[in-house]
């Protein structure tokens, strides 16, 4: 079984950017969709301690998708539900790089 076979959802990515400019000139800031329908695998349920900056989380959402472009900054949309990404792991095999893990937590 191939990791592209294991990826059964689909989710759209998010960054945050500058949008049209407001009354007074200056340019609003906005999310635009980076990645729309990106095949990718969210597992939830499985609590784990990551550090973001100096602070330690316990999160327990995971998403999984290919070598694609997405950093910390980003979010991520599944099934209308919205998840900032709080660290995202390259994982490599024999060839290279392979898929990246992401680690989410629910924006409220």
């Amino acid at each position: 079984m191939t990791f592209e076979n294991l990826l059964i959802h689909t989710c759209d990515i998010e960054r945050f950017t500058e949008g049209a400019q407001d009354a007074y000139g200056t340019p609003t800031k906005t999310w635009a969709v980076l990645h729309d329908d990106e095949p990718c695998r969210h597992v939830s349920g499985n609590p784990r301690e990551i550090r973001v900056g100096q602070e330690v989380v316990v999160v327990s959402d995971q998403l999984f998708v290919g070598d694609i472009d997405v950093t910390e900054q980003d979010r991520v949309i599944i099934d209308t539900v919205t998840y900032q990404i709080l660290a995202v792991i390259f994982r490599e095999d024999s060839l290279g790089p392979h898929r990246k893990e992401c680690f989410l937590e629910v924006v409220k």
